[in-house]
């Protein structure tokens, strides 16, 4: 593993106070006892929508254009359902950075694993492609104990908060890109390196194209298709779910014929793939991000900042 060190940790200065009491917070947490931390995450779960404000909006109209044929009353049982995972998956967060995972390996279940073994075993580089679920933290560090994965994600604006995710990660990740160090990235592929990012987020970058989500014209950076086009990596789909106290994790075989000449295609491939890990596990998808914010000049802009709606 990536030795945590090395990070320089940011000062004590007045203005990061805030933030460093909420890891105060965040790693008191992480200890908890498992079933006391399920139980107060469902209690939390329960009374954040009422909290949530224009979080519990974009969850609304998310679910709104994703699942059109579902009547309002199925939409918002799934909308608490999915706080309800938020809640409990704030835990697992906490615990898979400052805790310890051993109540989860006790019960864990990994479909296809001869498919990483197969690539491994060729010394390729294999791109692990996942969606942002609750259980993303806790069954990534999961996976780790089976095989060296690095991750990708977006830079954090506060540097205490950006110190606090490297140093968590890299408890069990063999290392951590920002989407900035793409030359870092690309050499770990290239020298047969596993790497893990979930790219169903609008990242706003320049990078990015329209492609169909659930039905719905989604901002999605191409990030997959440049990665596998530069490195010749292969393109795995990576599925993660929380059953009772159970965890399966499920390894698809490598997209074929991927990547493609076709940017826009290889990313509604990729958006595909995960869009039939949501309808799967519904519940525990983060349905609170704006996925479909920006939307093409053709089509009109969705109000996710108008006044919410009461729970």
């Amino acid at each position: 593993m990536a030795d945590t060190d090395t990070l320089q940790r940011p000062s004590f200065a007045p203005r990061h106070w805030p933030m460093w009491i909420a890891l105060g917070v965040m790693v008191a947490a992480g200890r908890l006892p498992w079933a006391l931390q399920r139980g107060v995450g469902r209690v939390i779960g329960a009374v954040a929508p009422w909290l949530a404000g224009s979080r519990r909006h974009a969850a609304d109209v998310n679910l709104a254009l994703c699942f059109p044929e579902w009547t309002p009353a199925q939409r918002l049982a799934l909308r608490n359902a999915s706080f309800s995972a938020l809640g409990v998956g704030l835990f697992e967060f906490a615990r898979a950075w400052w805790g310890t995972v051993t109540p989860m390996r006790r019960d864990v279940v990994i479909e296809g694993m001869e498919h990483l073994d197969a690539l491994r075993a060729q010394k390729r580089g294999v791109l692990m492609v996942s969606g942002h679920f609750m259980t993303l933290e806790i069954c990534g560090r999961l996976m780790c104990d089976h095989v060296p994965l690095a991750g990708m994600y977006r830079k954090h604006r506060n540097p205490v908060f950006e110190w606090a995710v490297k140093r968590g990660r890299l408890r069990y990740a063999v290392h951590m890109f920002t989407n900035e160090e793409i030359r870092g990235a690309v050499r770990h592929l290239k020298q047969g390196g596993f790497l893990w990012y979930a790219p169903d987020q609008d990242m706003r970058g320049k990078d990015t194209v329209f492609a169909p989500f659930f039905g719905v014209p989604a901002a999605t950076i191409t990030a997959t298709h440049q990665l596998a086009r530069l490195t010749g990596c292969a393109v795995v789909p990576f599925f993660h779910r929380r059953e009772g106290g159970r965890y399966i994790l499920r390894v698809a075989p490598p997209l074929e014929d991927f990547p493609s000449a076709d940017a826009t295609a290889d990313s509604a491939r990729v958006n595909a793939a995960i869009e039939a890990m949501v309808r799967e596990a519904p519940a525990q998808y983060l349905w609170i991000h704006r996925r479909f914010k920006r939307q093409p000049d053709s089509a009109p802009r969705l109000l996710y900042r108008r006044t919410p709606p009461s729970p």
